[in-house]
C-alpha cells in the first residue's frame, strides 16, 4: 500500500498481519508517517527464571517454558531496537513480591534487575506495599523510571499529610505527538492485604480525581493521546472503561488479575488490555503518526519465549548475584509432588488444596483456609520420573508472605455469612466491587453455589465434614494471620470467638506435612462447585469478548 488509511472515531486493532502491512507502506519509508511503541509488563511478581507456564488450549491446559528476567531482556532489547528512538517500556506494577529473593531482600534485590531491563514509566501495585509504606517508597524510588500513581496519598501527622505519594501523570512527546500516562493503583488494597501493609496510606477511586487530570493533559499539557496505566484487575478495568468520566482517554493498560488480553476489550469510553503475569508476556501496542495525528494502530501479546529470545548474559550474572545469599536456602528440595500444582482455575486448584491439607493435617479444625491468591506460576512434574522438586523458592513463590497460622472459632451462621461476602467479592455483579482474588480456599468444607444470584442469595449449602452446617453450632477454624487486623478477625472473618495465635508460621507447616507426606499428589476435589459456571473457569470477566487462554 502507498499510504496508511485514516482511521475514523475511536483506535482500532487487528493482528499480527497489520505489521506485514506496514512494512510495505511507503509513508512509513519515506519518513512521511512514524511509528510509536508501547511495551507493556504488568505482575512479574519477581519470578526470576524461565518457568512453566500455563495455557488453555482445545479445552485442556498446557503448559510451556516462559518468562525469566534474562529472557524478558532480551525480548524488550529486540523489540526496542526494531524503533530504538520511539519506544518506551512500563510496568504495571507487583514486581518486588511474589518470589523468595524478592522477600528476603524486602525487593531490594529486584531493583537493579529492573533498571538493567530499562523501564521508562511503572506503577505501584496493590501488593508493592507489601514490605510497609517506607519500604515501597525506597525500593520504588531506587527504579531509575518514572513512577506514577494518582491514588495514593500519604496519611500521616507529618507535613507530608494529604500530599500525593507519586506524581499522578507522565507525559512524553515524540517530536511534535505527546503521549501522557496517569496513574491508578487499586483503591481495595488496603480490604485485599493485611491492613498493616498500607498503614500510612489513603487511596482513592479513580473519580475521585481521572476526569481533572484527563483535561489537564488534554487541555493544558496538549497530548495528542491518554492513556490509564492502572492496577485494578480486568472486571474493575472493563467497568471503568464505561464510565463517562474517562471519556478523552484513549486506552486502559490494565494489569492485576494476571488476565492474558489478546485483543482489546472495547468499553463504550477506552479501550482495555492485560499483559498477563509472571513475566511470560509482553503487551506491543504500535500507533502510527502522520501529519501530527494518530492514523492507525496495532496491539499483539507476545510470549516471552525462550526458544525465540536468547537470555542476556549480563542480566543472568545480575540475577545470580541477587540471589547468591539465599541460594542455599532456595535450592533445598522440601518434596515432591505427583501432581502439577496450578494455581490459575478461579473456584478451587491443587495447589491450594495442598495448603489448606497441610493446615489441615497439623491443627485438625474443622475447617482450614487460605486466601485466593493469584501470584505463583505452576510447577509440572517431569514426564520421565512422574514427579517435581518443591524447594524452598517455590514455597516462597506460592506464599511469599509467611504469615502465623491463626485459630478461632465461629457458628455455621457466621460461616455462611462470611461465605456469601467472600463469593460477592468474587462475582459481584458490579465489577467495582469485586476483589482481585479467586474464591477462598479451604479444608474440611465444601460448598454449593451460584454465582450470578443477587448478593446473600448465592449459597445453596455448605457442608462441613460431609454433613450440612449448623447455624447454631461453633466450628473451629484455621486460617493465616493478616497483619493489622482486629484480634477477633480471622481471614476476613470478624468477631471471631477464642482467637489465638499458635506460633508457627504457614511456611513451618508446609515443611512439616510435605516432610511427612512426600510425594504429594494434590488434585481437585470438587470443594468447590457452582451451578453455572464452570470447575475450569479461569477468568471473571463475563458479557465480553473475551477468553482466557
Amino acid at each position: 500500500m502507498a499510504g496508511i488509511p485514516q482511521v475514523a472515531g475511536a483506535l482500532s486493532f487487528t493482528d499480527q498481519s497489520r505489521e506485514k502491512e506496514w512494512a510495505s507502506s511507503a509513508v512509513l519509508k519515506e519518513g512521511k508517517a512514524s511509528r510509536i511503541t508501547l511495551l507493556h509488563t504488568a505482575d512479574i511478581h519477581s519470578q526470576l527464571y524461565v518457568h512453566d507456564e500455563f495455557f488453555w488450549e482445545n479445552g485442556k491446559a498446557v503448559y510451556k517454558k516462559r518468562g525469566g528476567f534474562a529472557t524478558l531482556k532480551t525480548m524488550l532489547r529486540t523489540l526496542r531496537g526494531e524503533n530504538p528512538k520511539q519506544t518506551l517500556i512500563i510496568d504495571g506494577g507487583d514486581c518486588f513480591q511474589g518470589g523468595g529473593v524478592a522477600a528476603l531482600s524486602e525487593g531490594r534485590a529486584i531493583i537493579p534487575l529492573i533498571n538493567n531491563i530499562g523501564y521508562d514509566l511503572m506503577l505501584p501495585g496493590n501488593w508493592e506495599v507489601v514490605y510497609g509504606k517506607e519500604m515501597m517508597q525506597r525500593d520504588l524510588g531506587g527504579y531509575d523510571a518514572q513512577k506514577i500513581c494518582a491514588n495514593m496519598f500519604h496519611d500521616t501527622n507529618d507535613a507530608f499529610n494529604g500530599e500525593s505519594i507519586f506524581h499522578p501523570y507522565w507525559t512524553h512527546s515524540f517530536g511534535d505527538f505527546k503521549i501522557g500516562f496517569i496513574g491508578y493503583n487499586d483503591p481495595l488494597t488496603p480490604k485485599r492485604q493485611s491492613p498493616a501493609y498500607s498503614e500510612g496510606i489513603r487511596f482513592s477511586k479513580p473519580e475521585a480525581n481521572v476526569a481533572r487530570y484527563i483535561r489537564l493533559l488534554r487541555d493544558y499539557e496538549m497530548c495528542d493521546m491518554v492513556f490509564l496505566l492502572t492496577h485494578m484487575g480486568l472486571a474493575q478495568q472493563v467497568d471503568l472503561s464505561n464510565q463517562s468520566y474517562v471519556d478523552g482517554v484513549d486506552m486502559i493498560l490494565g494489569a492485576d488479575t494476571h488476565e492474558r488480553v489478546r485483543k482489546p476489550i472495547d468499553g463504550k469510553y477506552s479501550k482495555v488490555t492485560e499483559p498477563g503475569a509472571f513475566g511470560s508476556f509482553v503487551s506491543k501496542i504500535d500507533i502510527i503518526i502522520e501529519d501530527g495525528k494518530m492514523k492507525d494502530t496495532n496491539y499483539q501479546l507476545l510470549d516471552v519465549d525462550p526458544a525465540k529470545y536468547k537470555p542476556d548474559h549480563e542480566m543472568e550474572l545480575l540475577v545470580k548475584k541477587a540471589r547468591a545469599p539465599y541460594k542455599k536456602e532456595l535450592d533445598l528440595v522440601i518434596g515432591k509432588t505427583k501432581s502439577t500444582l496450578v494455581r490459575y482455575y478461579v473456584l478451587e486448584n491443587p495447589m491450594d488444596n495442598l495448603i489448606t491439607d497441610a493446615i489441615h493435617w497439623k491443627f485438625k479444625p474443622d475447617i482450614s483456609l487460605s486466601n485466593g491468591f493469584r501470584f505463583c506460576p505452576p510447577l509440572v512434574t517431569d514426564p520421565q520420573t512422574g514427579m517435581a522438586d518443591i524447594t524452598n523458592e517455590f514455597l516462597w513463590s506460592m506464599l511469599p508472605v509467611n504469615s502465623d497460622a491463626k485459630t478461632g472459632e465461629i457458628t455455621g451462621a457466621q460461616l455462611w455469612d462470611w461465605m456469601e461476602k467472600e463469593l460477592h467479592n468474587v462475582f459481584a455483579k458490579n465489577p467495582a466491587q469485586r476483589f482481585g482474588g479467586w474464591v477462598v480456599r479451604f479444608a474440611g468444607m465444601e460448598i454449593n453455589f451460584t454465582a450470578y444470584n443477587e448478593n446473600g442469595k448465592r449459597l445453596n449449602w455448605i457442608k462441613v465434614k460431609g454433613e450440612l452446617i449448623d447455624k447454631e453450632k461453633k466450628y473451629s477454624i484455621v486460617a493465616c494471620e493478616r497483619e493489622g487486623d482486629p484480634d477477633d478477625t480471622l481471614c476476613r472473618v470478624e468477631k471471631v470467638s477464642n482467637a489465638r495465635k499458635l506460633g508457627v508460621t504457614l511456611h513451618t507447616i508446609l515443611r512439616e506435612y510435605l516432610a511427612a507426606h512426600s510425594p504429594v499428589a494434590p488434585k481437585v476435589e470438587n470443594r468447590v462447585v457452582a451451578t453455572d459456571v464452570p470447575k475450569d473457569l479461569l477468568s471473571q470477566l463475563e458479557g465480553y469478548d473475551y477468553i482466557f487462554r
